[in-house]
């Protein structure tokens, strides 16, 4: 029986530090000018915030505290406290990290003069709510709306020698060329007639020369006379459609085949020439 309520207790005993309550020892704040006299100095409650404050330009503000546990009052180091300083008006938020020793003490200083980065842009009407936030791994988190605070208004960010390019530009317009015309018909007959005329030309002249082309039909001397047909008929169908490309692949296949059809219709005209066959 005894070993059976033993982890029982083991678990309370666990489950009740970690649900141990943190809570503040002795929370101040102290607003100082720039050759250390204090402006105000008043301690914080938990339960109800004071007047705003308000630190000017050279004005540094101490927050002094001690994180303890609410029940022990022993110190407790937590794991993250953060100070956050939020604005309702636009929503921005800055967080800002609090060191604690090891027995719970934590100090925070905010020196207008230096402003970190973290703090949101602000205006001279709209106050920032500062919250204390403590994290814990074993304890309860806490979190305490300290004041609200006003600082002076931020001064604009310098703008980037490259943020204009990072603005809309105007829309671009394209600015085609109008179609082109088309000539009459009887223009385009004209000059039609005028490229083929001189096919004309070669063509009644050959027919009053009446050149004879002898073994032309001759099976052996055919096939050449057919693989130059081939290399013009290659070369409209690269005019109307074919690619470079293509045109160098097919005219190489041909160009083989015309090489051994023209070796062998040399050598037939040879042999018909000196009457072998």
């Amino acid at each position: 029986m005894h070993l059976l309520t033993l982890p029982l207790w083991l678990l309370v005993a666990v489950s009740s530090v970690q649900a141990a309550v943190l809570t503040l020892q002795s929370p101040r704040f102290t607003i100082s000018s720039s050759n250390a006299a204090q402006v105000r100095s008043e301690p914080l409650s938990l339960t109800q915030k004071p007047k705003p404050l308000t630190l000017g330009s050279s004005e540094t503000l101490k927050l002094t505290f001690q994180i303890v546990e609410k029940d022990e009052g022993k110190g407790v180091q937590p794991h993250q406290t953060f100070l956050r300083f939020y604005d309702e008006v636009s929503g921005e938020e800055g967080i800002q990290p609090v060191k604690v020793t090891a027995g719970g003490k934590a100090k925070f200083e905010l020196n207008m003069a230096k402003p970190p980065a973290s703090i949101p842009p602000t205006t001279a009407d709209v106050p920032l709510k500062v919250e204390l936030i403590i994290g814990s791994f074993v304890h309860s988190p806490l979190k305490v709306e300290l004041f609200d605070l006003f600082l002076p208004a931020s001064q604009p960010a310098p703008q980037h020698p490259d943020e204009p390019s990072f603005h809309p530009l105007p829309e671009i317009h394209h600015t085609f060329r109008p179609e082109q015309k088309l000539p009459p018909r009887f223009i385009s007959a004209v000059f039609a007639a005028l490229v083929l005329s001189p096919w004309v030309v070669l063509l009644g002249l050959w027919g009053h020369i009446k050149p004879s082309v002898p073994h032309l039909s001759n099976p052996r001397i055919l096939p050449f006379v057919a693989t130059l047909g081939a290399f013009e008929a290659l070369l409209v169908w690269y005019w109307v459609d074919l690619k470079l490309g293509q045109v160098l692949l097919y005219g190489g296949i041909l160009s083989i085949f015309a090489a051994f059809a023209g070796k062998q219709a040399l050598t037939t005209k040879g042999d018909l020439r000196t009457g072998r066959k």
